[in-house]
């Protein structure tokens, strides 16, 4: 759908513009000048008035204003998007249960009101009239807070400790929706060895700089990529590196991608064993052998089964399983028989996501390849899983959205009998620096004081990494001492 816009002040918001569009008309297109669609706004910028929009759509024109209370220009931009929701909802009879959010994270925005000493209906009341977002969106995030806080009760005192996020960007084959750093490990085996020099090097020179300045880790996640696409010998490489270099007898929790059921296999499952983790992913996302050829998983359901049990046979207590809703082909029937299988295995966490288009996959780049059910089908779907959720113990943990995301919706992680994943948690809500070591990995450097984030990002392919890597490492332990400069560090 191409909308025209004609306002000189609107122009740099044509981004922000397009993206309230998105969550109603699928691929918007936004053009300069006039035509059909015709967008305008009167922005006011007196301080207590209005921001008045006027909107024609075929024909139909549609007024709406939004109060603002100051003149700066996120206040502007909010009541804007209240004035786009507000016509756009009149036009096409969809309600946006996130209201104007098109942010990742929402229950910062939750967090960030709970701690000033607000209750529950007093955010409502706040979230609702800034955002739009619907009684049931803020429930939601209620149960998620409350949940985080008993999980980690000093969630909101952790800036003398950092978690860290180990990348390896291997994996039997490449996902259709994947946009991570993933490369075959049949083809890119050679580069392993090499790979793992610079990875070994970086967590010895973080894990040093860490211990002599007594900051703690609170968890590890091995993520990619699948880290166990390397062989057990490298895994326990990496993670004989990380028990020396790093203060384990801090570490609340080690978690390891094992996403790809054929990656799984006896003498991996051992390793992890002799370093006492139990806490993988084994991630079916569709129990439809022919949703999982069409995405390119290459591994079939009865291989996530038979691997799911043999992990249970190998003492892993704590299995999260990830589902995706909305892949190619798929509707309410192929939901209902996953949520059924999971049933069988019952896993401690489930994962659900809601398929995105992400702007690099090869799902978006031959979207005509991939078709997906309508909104309606999709929010029929989510709904099956919340109530599975809820009628078999599994309580929402941790919540996250995506740009692109079918039907608006979000990503929720369930999990039963406390065993939750609390680098999940605190790679969510933004409370600690998280390091990013490894191939592609992304570290967000979080002020302890002010709380102002810094990202810094590895090379994504593995010969750049390998031909950077002390230069990454150098640099990172660089940010990481101006990050805490002032603070003492060692008491």
């Amino acid at each position: 759908m191409k909308i025209y816009v004609n306002h000189p002040e609107l122009e740099p918001q044509l981004l922000f513009i397009k993206n309230i569009f998105n969550l109603y008309f699928e691929d918007a297109i936004l053009l300069i000048g006039t035509g059909d669609n015709q967008l305008t706004f009167d922005v006011t910028t007196n301080v207590s008035t209005a921001v008045q929009a006027t909107l024609t759509l075929n024909g139909r024109t549609y007024h709406a204003a939004a109060e603002r209370q100051e003149t700066d220009k996120k206040s502007v931009k909010q009541a804007m998007a209240k004035t786009l929701v507000t016509m756009l909802t009149e036009h096409t009879g969809i309600t946006q249960s996130w209201g104007t959010l098109t942010g990742i994270r929402p229950t910062k925005l939750y967090h960030r009101l709970y701690r000033q000493g607000l209750d529950h209906e007093a955010i409502c009341e706040r979230l609702s009239a800034d955002y739009l977002i619907s009684r049931e969106k803020l429930d939601l995030m209620q149960d998620i807070v409350r949940i985080q806080n008993e999980a980690i009760p000093d969630l909101y005192d952790l800036k003398r400790e950092v978690s860290v996020y180990i990348g390896i960007p291997f994996c039997p084959t490449k996902c259709a929706y994947c946009t991570f750093p993933a490369y075959s490990i049949l083809v890119h085996k050679n580069d392993v060895p090499e790979f793992l020099v610079g990875l070994l090097h970086e967590i010895k020179e973080t894990g040093e700089w860490l211990k002599r300045n007594d900051i703690k880790v609170t968890s590890i996640y091995f993520g990619g990529g699948t880290p166990t696409s390397i062989t057990p010998e490298d895994l326990k490489l990496l993670l004989d590196e990380c028990y020396r270099s790093f203060d384990m007898s801090a570490v609340r929790e080690v978690t390891v991608e094992a996403g790809r059921p054929d990656t799984i296999d006896h003498e991996t499952l051992k390793v992890l064993n002799d370093f006492n983790i139990d806490r993988i992913s084994i991630n079916p996302q569709s129990f439809t052998d022919e949703t999982l050829k069409a995405i390119g998983r290459h591994h079939s359901v009865a291989e996530t089964v038979d691997k799911f049990k043999l992990a249970r046979q190998h003492h892993m207590n704590n299995i999260n399983m990830d589902l995706i809703i909305g892949l190619p082909n798929e509707d309410r029937t192929h939901v209902r028989h996953s949520l059924a299988e999971v049933d069988q295995l019952k896993p401690e966490s489930l994962t659900v996501h809601t398929l995105s288009f992400k702007r690099a996959s090869e799902m978006t780049r031959n979207k005509s390849k991939y078709p997906v059910a309508d909104r309606e089908e999709i929010m029929t779907m989510m709904n099956m899983t919340k109530t599975y959720a809820r009628d078999n113990g599994y309580v929402p943990y941790y919540l996250y959205r995506q740009k692109n995301i079918l039907g608006n919706l979000e990503n929720i992680g369930y999990a039963t009998h406390e065993e939750y994943s609390l680098y999940n948690i605190l790679i969510m809500e933004e409370v600690q620096t998280i390091l990013g070591l490894g191939c592609g990995a992304s570290s967000k450097l979080i002020h302890p004081e002010t709380g102002k984030i810094e990202n810094y990002l590895n090379p994504k392919d593995p010969k750049s990494y390998n031909n950077s890597y002390e230069h990454y490492t150098t640099e990172k332990i660089k940010k990481l001492e101006r990050l805490y400069n002032g603070m003492t560090l060692v008491q």
